[in-house]
């Protein structure tokens, strides 16, 4: 194994968006199982140590690569189009009303049925989003406009956790 190896390139599958994500679990299990620890007791601490950062780098890989959003963020930026959320927070006008109304419908939502509503208007866009970028990134290999969709969808992503605050606090 190589540490400089990319996360598909490790995983041992393609470039791409879309992945299964049995085969990536399956994977995984055996990566790990090729880098314990404990199958290098008998070689010493130091090939322990090495064995513990194999390990490390293959479940930070594994997080990347089950996670629709870490996937893609990841691809954008193997890619040369970095993501940029914590300076670039330009987004399409229609958007940005989309959101003032879901904020609103937040704010009012008064019943566990108005979250559910709004949680599957707001699974509906995500599901929408990463469509858009499986086609973005694996048939147009158009990164740039990937990344303005993954940051859409961090906002959303951020409005679910916020439905679920509300969800949590009217339970209460």
């Amino acid at each position: 194994m190589n540490l400089q190896t990319d996360d598909f390139e490790l995983f041992g599958v393609p470039r791409q968006f879309a992945q299964d994500a049995a085969a990536l679990a399956a994977r995984w299990k055996d990566l790990q199982r090729e880098a314990h620890p404990d199958r290098f007791a008998a070689q010493g601490a130091a090939a322990q140590r090495v064995a513990m950062q194999w390990s490390v780098r293959i479940n930070e890989a594994y997080q990347r690569l089950k996670d629709p959003l870490k996937r893609a963020s990841y691809l954008c930026e193997l890619n040369g189009a970095p993501i940029g959320a914590e300076d670039n927070t330009a987004m399409p006008t229609a958007f940005l009303m989309q959101q003032m109304e879901w904020r609103e419908e937040l704010d009012d939502a008064r019943s566990q049925a108005a979250l559910d509503d709004l949680d599957d208007m707001v699974q509906a866009a995500r599901r929408e989003a990463l469509a858009r970028c499986e086609q973005l990134i694996d048939q147009q290999s158009d990164f740039a406009k990937a990344a303005q969709e993954i940051r859409a969808l961090m906002f959303i992503a951020r409005f679910a956790h916020d439905v679920d605050v509300k969800r949590d606090q009217l339970g209460q």
